[in-house]
């Protein structure tokens, strides 16, 4: 394997991205004809779409959108979890060991004063709108709003786990942490559900803006997939449970270290999941096609947002970009939710659409999280802040086979990760020594099965990406 082992210290291959800028115009709008911004974050959403070549999902919305614009086949986030995820990407700026670190983060406690990218649009004359699960906190960073930021639980004074049977929510009240059950199938209609009553406010808040004379930026934050799988039954009635695929590889990867490996507890914590061990299959596969319902009610969610542009007059002039804040586990390695640096936690779903380009694009290119704020200032004509770490990919949307970054850096409390065109190497730190590495091969290995970071063949690639990890390091505290 020494043969394939990394060559390059630069964290891009710039002189084929100087050329590609050079080639393109830097803006593509001009000053005085900005385009709307659609931003749609989705809560635990990884690639399990069918634009990804997921045929076993039912979302055919997110992959319209797919057609109509450029799909980023390796996208990752820069830390697996929700609210740091959030922070780091809408202020451009990458976790360290004492900024964006977990669920909980508030961007305007880690980052204070911190120019966020809807901010950055207000500032710019832009109208902005938050509407659903954004930032993680409702009111982080609330100067990034020209109106308060929504919330459909904010109105109805409900728990945000959601439940509307008279049974779960019954339970939710009386468990102490009010969690009720891990997914729920009730029948009832998409406005039912929080997700329902957020696509609604959105679809106002365009009718009425695409009438004002400012561009508009509305973020529409969906919770599902999100636990708990609660959707309504006509998505869970799209799949025959019997045929829903489980993963293969429901075991730990050989020679995996203990730190790679958690016990779900944020799935545990509802009620009726067993406290420690395996899931009984019968359970697991239960799970498995609740978040299949729910990618499906968000899907469908989504595509009366797309549509109502249409109805609008505006979607030529409206840029639409869909993600998915970290990826989730399946089961792959005996594992839920997030959490991890596993490539099922780190790598996510990332589209975009906007005026001027072409559909039905894909690129292989490597891009992260925070390359998405300076990506939307050069497709909407605005300066680049000059605090942002990440790259404009707006290159990769007219020309997606361009060479790109050759690595990028992700981070989870003691496990840093560094992501390679072949290779997903970790290292675990504490005191500043390693007491842990993982090392997969995606060539031979991409479900990550076998760590071979201990091979004695291997030794060299390791000592090579520990000094890309320290390089990663180093650009992450640039701030």
């Amino acid at each position: 394997m020494n043969s394939h082992s990394i060559s390059r210290r630069d964290w891009l291959t710039t002189a084929a991205m100087s050329a590609a800028a050079a080639a393109l115009p830097r803006n593509v709008f001009s000053a005085d004809k900005k385009p709307n911004v659609l931003f749609i974050p989705v809560d635990d959403l990884r690639p399990q779409l069918g634009c990804y070549g997921k045929t076993n999902i039912h979302s055919p919305n997110i992959d319209r959108l797919a057609s109509e614009g450029v799909l980023f086949e390796r996208t990752y986030c820069n830390v697996p979890v929700c609210g740091a995820s959030r922070a780091s990407l809408l202020t451009g700026v990458r976790p360290t060991r004492e900024r964006f670190v977990g669920y909980n983060t508030r961007a305007d406690e880690d980052l204070p004063g911190a120019l966020t990218l809807p901010q950055h649009f207000k500032n710019n004359g832009y109208h902005t709108v938050c509407n659903g699960k954004v930032f993680h906190h409702n009111n982080d960073m609330l100067d990034s709003w020209s109106e308060t930021p929504w919330r459909p639980e904010s109105i109805e004074n409900r728990n945000w786990r959601n439940y509307v049977t008279p049974e779960n929510l019954k339970i939710s009240k009386e468990t102490e942490n009010g969690r009720g059950p891990a997914y729920e199938n009730a029948d009832v209609d998409d406005g039912a559900y929080f997700d329902g009553m957020m696509t609604e406010k959105t679809l106002n808040d365009m009718r009425r803006l695409a009438k004002g004379d400012k561009p508009f930026f509305i973020a529409s934050g969906f919770l599902k997939p999100h636990l708990p799988f609660n959707a309504p039954k006509k998505y869970w009635d799209l799949y025959d449970r019997d045929a829903i695929d489980m993963a293969d590889n429901s075991y730990r990867p050989l020679n995996a270290p203990d730190a790679a490996i958690h016990q779900f507890g944020e799935l545990r914590s509802y009620y009726g999941i067993p406290e420690k061990g395996r899931l009984p299959d019968d359970l697991a596969r239960t799970l498995v096609h609740g978040y299949y319902a729910c990618v499906s009610y968000t899907d469908a969610l989504v595509g009366r947002l797309l549509n109502e542009l249409d109805a609008l007059g505006v979607r030529d002039n409206t840029i639409v970009i869909l993600w998915g804040d970290h990826g989730w586990n399946l089961r792959e390695h005996g594992l839920w939710c997030k959490h991890c640096n596993f490539h099922t936690s780190l790598h996510t779903p990332m589209l975009v659409s906007a005026p001027g380009f072409g559909g039905g694009v894909r690129t292989p290119a490597l891009t992260e999280f925070v390359d998405i704020f300076p990506s939307l200032c050069d497709l909407s004509g605005l300066e680049t802040p000059a605090h942002l770490h990440g790259k404009s990919f707006v290159p990769l949307m007219r020309q997606p086979g361009l060479p790109w970054k050759d690595a990028i850096y992700s981070r989870f409390f003691n496990g840093e990760s560094v992501r390679t065109d072949r290779y997903l190497y970790t290292e675990w730190l504490k005191d500043g020594e390693t007491y842990a590495r993982m090392l997969y091969d995606h060539q031979t290995d991409p479900d990550e099965n076998v760590n071979i970071a201990g091979r004695p063949e291997n030794q060299a690639l390791v000592q090579q990406l520990s000094r890309r990890l320290d390089e990663g390091r180093k650009l992450a505290h640039q701030i």
